[in-house]
């Protein structure tokens, strides 16, 4: 046997006097059956597991010195012979068969995405079939696209497409700069994020069980219990080395070499692009942003006194260039807000060929942009998306985020990379706020270093990208007909167009009766756009509660027709 397979034997009841039957896997299947000298099973049932040539585990007790050992035989086990193409009562291949049955239970949501299916073993003895049979059907159920297989880990419910569903319409262009208009609708929606009574659709806030909150709060004792001065000293610095050190080296790989010194950390996502628009901008000034907008940028804009001027954004690849273009010949702007990877409220994203014509239309411009990347690491695929600072040769790029929505929301540690603007940055960092709490800091620092990051980064991806087709499923059920739905390939908010005639603004009204909250489409507008649309979170954990949350949203904007 190679000594680079694993294998565990597992003593099962005795066969006689001295004789005890033995089950062998390499590799995690069962490849036979051994009858052995009773002298070799300390223990009925244990199993051990080793990497080695000889068949004996090393913590196992030597056998007590005997005359020759009877020979171990080996039996094929008979699962192993069937043919994978026998035949059941249906005239169909059993593997089929057991392929269909699984994907009956995956299409009624008995098995949800991100659902781990029986293991190969398990799945064999349940149905009484041959290991390579439910192979088979596995490996079926991958190619149509229903299965996932992990390493070491097992297969999966892949998270499907969002359902069949047409995209919003893209917004119109802006025929004059606007200051942001103030409202009430902002302070409603945050009133209700606080009451845990009410069901919060309207905040793009994870919930609380996503996070490594528990291993978290380990690091954090254990860094003040080693230097409880961490808690006792102002934090004077524009970062903490080993955590800029770390943030660097996650963009190196993405794509976007920094070098560490060049980061400011920030209280959260929200004070980077503060800072970076301060550093850029003057009162009265005149920035571009996509429409719809996330109404915090036109908050913070609003602020600041500075003037928008909305630039139509495609649902699906992001900012149009074309009303870029023009929007850059007839006005003076002094900085372009862009979110290139999952924008919020639309999730739209930008390929790679289009960033780098928006980097070399901006360039030409000598116009910095402001990049918002705080949901860079949700992608659903393989690769996460490059940020639109991969292509900055200039300094032109302000890159902007945070561990918001990923790993610590309650730290409110967020990043910057400001290029040329670094000096101003970190002076108006050091007025603003002086600095950021370096405990918190440190803990991430450890975090990130040893490895746990990627980990949960794919564990919360999943979880999102689940949430996010059962929310699609049910608005596609409760909604009118005629709705429309935005297909996101990362984050966690669905950007939803409701049929000409229904009133976000007195849908919200009606759902905070409901206790229920929802982000009506004029927040996303300095123009009272959007009234038939909204944002919809799906970063809460899917149950019977939420279903039914849906269900009366879209029951009351029925009654509106």
């Amino acid at each position: 046997m190679p000594r680079s397979l694993a294998c565990a034997a597992r003593f099962g009841q005795q066969q006689g006097p001295g004789i005890v039957m033995v089950t062998v896997t390499v590799a995690g299947n069962c490849t036979g059956i051994i009858v052995a000298p009773l002298s070799l099973a300390p223990a009925r049932g244990r199993c051990y597991r080793h990497r080695s040539a000889a068949m004996n585990p090393p913590d196992l007790a030597p056998a007590p010195p005997a005359p020759a050992r009877r020979p171990a035989l080996v039996f094929p086990r008979r699962d192993r012979l069937a043919a994978d193409v026998r035949r059941s009562d249906s005239d169909q291949p059993l593997y089929v068969e057991l392929a269909a049955s699984v994907q009956r239970l995956i299409e009624r949501d008995t098995l949800r995405p991100g659902y781990r299916v029986p293991s190969v073993r398990r799945m064999s003895l349940q149905r009484g079939v041959s290991i390579s049979t439910v192979l088979q059907a596995y490996t079926l159920l991958e190619n149509r696209g229903l299965l996932e297989a992990r390493p070491q880990s097992g297969y999966y419910v892949r998270p499907r497409l969002l359902v069949s569903a047409p995209a919003p319409r893209m917004g119109r262009p802006m025929g004059r700069p606007a200051y942001v208009p103030g409202g009430d609708l902002i302070a409603d929606l945050r009133q209700a994020a606080l009451d845990p009574n009410f069901v919060p659709f309207a905040a793009a806030c994870p919930h609380h069980s996503l996070f490594p909150t528990r291993k978290l709060g380990r690091l954090l004792g254990a860094a003040v219990r080693n230097d409880a001065t961490l808690i006792g000293r102002y934090a004077m610095t524009a970062a903490y080395e080993p955590l800029a050190r770390e943030i660097a080296r996650r963009y190196l790989l993405a794509g976007a070499p920094l070098h560490h010194d060049e980061l400011v950390i920030t209280v959260g996502c929200t004070e980077a692009i503060n800072l970076c628009l301060r550093a850029v901008t003057r009162p009265g000034d005149t920035v571009a942003i996509e429409t719809p907008a996330y109404f915090g940028f036109l908050e913070t804009i609003q602020s600041l006194n500075l003037k928008v001027l909305e630039i139509p954004t495609d649902p699906a690849e992001g900012i149009c260039l074309d009303a870029l273009r023009t929007a850059l010949t007839q006005n003076d702007l002094k900085a372009v807000l862009v979110m290139p990877n999952f924008q919020n409220p639309l999730g739209s994203s930008m390929p790679d060929a289009k960033k780098e014509q928006l980097y070399r239309l901006l360039a030409d411009a000598r116009v910095p942009a402001i990049e918002d990347d705080i949901y860079g690491d949700l992608q659903f695929g393989d690769r996460r998306p490059k940020p639109l600072k991969a292509w900055d040769r200039d300094g032109l790029v302000m890159l902007c985020s945070s561990f918001g929505k990923t790993l610590a929301p309650g730290f409110r540690i967020g990043w910057t990379a400001p290029g040329r603007q670094l000096e101003r940055v970190r002076h108006f960092k050091y007025t603003n706020t002086l600095g950021t709490a370096v405990v918190l800091q440190k803990v991430l620092a450890d975090f990130l270093r040893d490895g746990g990051y990627d980990h949960h980064l794919r564990s919360i991806r999943r979880a999102y990208q689940g949430q996010m087709h059962l929310f699609a499923q049910a608005i596609r059920r409760h909604f009118p007909e005629g709705t429309r739905l935005s297909r996101p390939e990362g984050s966690m908010i669905l950007w939803v167009e409701l049929p000409a005639g229904v009133d976000t603004i007195r849908l919200h009204a009606e759902a905070l009766r409901h206790r229920i909250s929802i982000a009506p489409g004029p927040l996303f507008s300095v123009k009272d756009r959007y009234r038939n649309c909204l944002r919809m979170s799906c970063a809460i954990p899917w149950s019977a509660e939420i279903d039914a949350a849906l269900k009366t949203v879209g029951d009351l904007a029925r009654l509106q027709r």
